[in-house]
């Protein structure tokens, strides 16, 4: 891949506008009683939130880059000629959302030629926002406070970190229950603290492991730049550097042997 620093840069820039934005939106909707809730053809929940914040995101990126690709969970993918393509995620963590958690978040993701290389986590009710691009580092930004670094946790023990996840349950619906009970066992502490809000901890060193056995693309894009640059990990269960995989586990980097020794060897012949 090679790419100008400045492309990605521009593009970073507007991600960062265009994910608040977005986020913000979906307050109209959060925590009211007479929200709407559909079904979606795998039985995931959706809502006006959900499909009014990527028409914006879209509208957005339309109108700055028109040959760049982009790919939402909501609506179709766009081609582009550009080389770039953008994932968006309106809301990540719908569930929580319909239930008035504020731990849900917009993200938009950045590829040039197929490879990862920008993401924004902007978690709306709580006005937290984390950013990352290849080789420009990982910054958080509380509210109207300056930007400051992100970095992942010097831990280096699992029976002392603190793992999170985003629904138990997805660990026996593709048969890995054992992940969740040795997970559960070996770390210190394991909450349901999940959704992006979880790999935005691993980011900012506030948790130490954040791992999900089903991740669609939209859920993943954004995270693995984000945490690279953070100085940590974002693979699938077998150790590759992946967003495709259907899974993912974020980690500081000194965990992640450790976490993959359980990953690896529970079920292996599903991988």
């Amino acid at each position: 891949m090679s790419c100008p620093t400045s492309e990605i840069q521009t593009r970073l820039e507007s991600a960062i506008q265009s994910a608040r934005a977005a986020g913000k939106w979906t307050l109209h909707y959060f925590r009211r009683r007479d929200l709407a809730v559909e079904r979606k053809t795998d039985s995931s929940p959706v809502t006006i939130a959900d499909r009014g914040a990527e028409e914006l995101l879209r509208q957005q990126i339309s109108q700055q880059f028109p040959q760049d690709g982009i790919l939402g969970e909501e609506f179709p993918e766009r081609p582009g000629t550009s080389g770039f393509r953008w994932i968006l995620d309106p809301i990540d963590g719908t569930k929580s959302f319909i239930h008035g958690v504020p731990l849900y978040g917009t993200l938009v993701g950045l590829e040039y030629e197929s490879e990862p290389v920008a993401g924004v986590i902007y978690i709306p009710a709580l006005d937290e926002c984390l950013w990352g691009a290849k080789g420009q580092g990982a910054w958080y930004q509380q509210a109207d406070a300056p930007p400051e670094p992100a970095k992942v946790s010097t831990c280096s023990r699992l029976s002392e970190a603190l793992v999170v996840t985003s629904e138990i349950a997805n660990f026996d619906a593709i048969g890995r229950s054992e992940v969740f009970e040795h997970l559960n066992r070996q770390a210190r502490l394991l909450r349901t603290w999940g959704d992006c809000y979880g790999y935005l901890m691993v980011a900012t060193g506030r948790a130490e492991v954040a791992i999900d056995p089903i991740m669609n693309l939209w859920d993943a894009a954004a995270l693995l730049p984000i945490l690279q640059e953070a100085g940590g990990t974002f693979t699938d269960w077998q150790g590759r550097p992946s967003v495709c995989s259907g899974q993912g586990v974020a980690t500081n980097g000194l965990l992640l042997e450790e976490v993959l020794a359980i990953t690896r060897s529970a079920n292996p012949q599903q991988d």
